[in-house]
């Protein structure tokens, strides 16, 4: 009989111990659980933290070419006074004054192409374009080759940082 109560005491001790081993293994498995609930939730904060701070940049540069757009734009009509100007004084054989004025105009113009500004370049007989310019009239044209394509070149167009700030004013030939 005491064999008995010694084996049933065994048992109930491996039975207590295989149950504390599962108990422990339940703990470890819901753990497991939580660590990697945790590690997700780390990774997609981290991955919206970085999103953030990159669309926070890439709104600082185009805040920065936006406020550039707007002075640039403002610019334009300086720039078209001086080649208006040149081409008055060219009339009037006073080289003095055209050295001075083509002086400031090419250093506003350069000043200008340093921030980005490119002018639109258009010739005469070219195909019309409406992604770059702005047919101010349409006149019949003087040959049939000039058919629907540029006639005259009005004002010129702009470029800052490949986007149009300004159409080119175009005569059109029909």
């Amino acid at each position: 009989m005491s064999e008995n109560i010694i084996n049933e005491d065994l048992n109930e001790e491996l039975q207590d111990h295989q149950e504390n081993e599962m108990d422990e293994l339940s703990e470890v498995e819901v753990l497991t659980e939580q660590l990697k609930k945790e590690k997700e939730q780390y990774l997609r904060l981290f991955a919206e933290f970085d999103n953030f701070r990159k669309r926070t940049i890439k709104e600082r540069l185009d805040i920065f070419k936006t406020a550039s757009s707007e002075v640039i734009t403002s610019l334009l009509p300086v720039l078209d006074d001086f080649e208006r100007a040149i081409k008055e004084i060219e009339k009037s054989d006073d080289s003095e004054h055209l050295t001075g004025v083509q002086l400031i105009q090419t250093k506003l113009a350069d000043t200008l192409r340093n921030k980005g500004l490119k002018p639109i370049e258009i010739e005469v007989g070219d195909d019309f374009n409406t992604d770059s310019m702005e047919a101010v009239t349409q006149i019949p044209a003087p040959s049939e080759d000039l058919k629907g394509k540029v006639v005259d070149v009005v004002e010129t167009g702009y470029l800052l940082s490949d986007k149009v700030i300004r159409y080119a004013k175009v005569i059109v030939g029909n």
